[in-house]
């Protein structure tokens, strides 16, 4: 059994970290966020220690280490400009850390914490569940085949994400740039990892447009044409959809054809978890080529 503890509790992914640990047969010794509407940790581990000052989190953690009683990972959930800090803490107590999207917001970062991970010993393990995905992977082995057997066209796909969020998002990190990287990073991230896993390194990237509530964009890829969108306007809704009460329309066409993946989200995390403890897990280096994509659209978006 692995002793973890979780920060960001109080967070909407929180409930999936959560899970992981359950279904994977280890416990949460401690949970912390500065919001205390954790109820939900009464759902998985009543008797986790519960801290929303993080100075008392480390005292107890660092008491528990000196006790003989370290921790064995910190998954991390809280906002994606603190995940970088929050990583070199979990290093610092002798711990792996398990952290979402973005690992960092910017791609320079990611050679600080590999420094730290080398001056620790320790890792990060980066959640990237899309690559997990039956239908990305079943996507990803037919355009390895395809190159395999020598076909020469492009292929050209369409990507097109609306998640409908209210005035609450831009009064919260999630709407400042500089604390969640705009939309493009906050809502697009696993997309492009996802492109760039299944049609290789970007070649060009042209017409940029990023906004507070919508961004959009052209990739060439090494075998892809990508035309991309993103949206949490429910406006940018399809009149079917919005029409039916849906908040979210995740659509991607592929030569024409759509893939269907709007299920097969629920276990993922689960997925990624077990993956890590079997030592199969993402790491730095994996979401490094999606963070230095999201940061190159941002930077072209306002003409540098």
């Amino acid at each position: 059994m692995k002793h973890f503890a979780l920060i960001g509790a109080a967070g909407f992914i929180a409930p999936r970290h959560l899970k992981a640990i359950q279904d994977t047969g280890n416990t949460l010794v401690a949970a912390f966020d500065p919001h205390d509407s954790v109820g939900i940790l009464d759902s998985y581990f009543p008797d986790a220690r519960f801290f929303s000052e993080f100075e008392r989190l480390d005292r107890f953690l660092e008491k528990r280490r000196r006790a003989g009683e370290p921790l064995d990972y910190v998954a991390i959930a809280s906002p994606n400009y603190l995940h970088d800090a929050h990583c070199r803490f979990a290093m610092r107590l002798g711990s792996d850390a398990i952290c979402e999207k973005p690992v960092v917001i910017n791609p320079w970062n990611i050679e600080a914490l590999e420094t730290i991970e080398q001056e620790n010993g320790r890792r990060i393990h980066c959640i990237l569940q899309l690559r997990l995905h039956p239908t990305i992977v079943a996507l990803r082995e037919t355009v390895a085949r395809l190159r395999q057997e020598g076909a020469q066209y492009r292929h050209r796909v369409k990507l097109n994400y609306v998640t409908s969020r209210g005035p609450w998002y831009h009064q919260s990190w999630k709407g400042d740039e500089a604390k969640s990287g705009g939309i493009v990073t906050n809502i697009g991230i696993h997309f492009f990892d996802m492109l760039l896993w299944v049609f290789g390194g970007v070649e060009e990237t042209a017409e940029n447009q990023v906004s507070p509530r919508r961004a959009s964009g052209r990739l060439r890829l090494e075998t892809a044409d990508v035309d991309w969108s993103l949206s949490i306007d429910a406006a940018d809704l399809p009149a079917e959809v919005g029409g039916n009460g849906q908040r979210t329309y995740r659509a991607i066409r592929v030569d024409g054809e759509e893939l269907e993946f709007s299920g097969g989200f629920t276990d993922l995390h689960t997925q990624s978890y077990a993956n890590v403890f079997a030592g199969d897990g993402f790491g730095l280096r994996d979401a490094l080529p999606s963070i230095a994509l999201v940061h190159r659209i941002r930077e072209e978006a306002r003409g540098r």
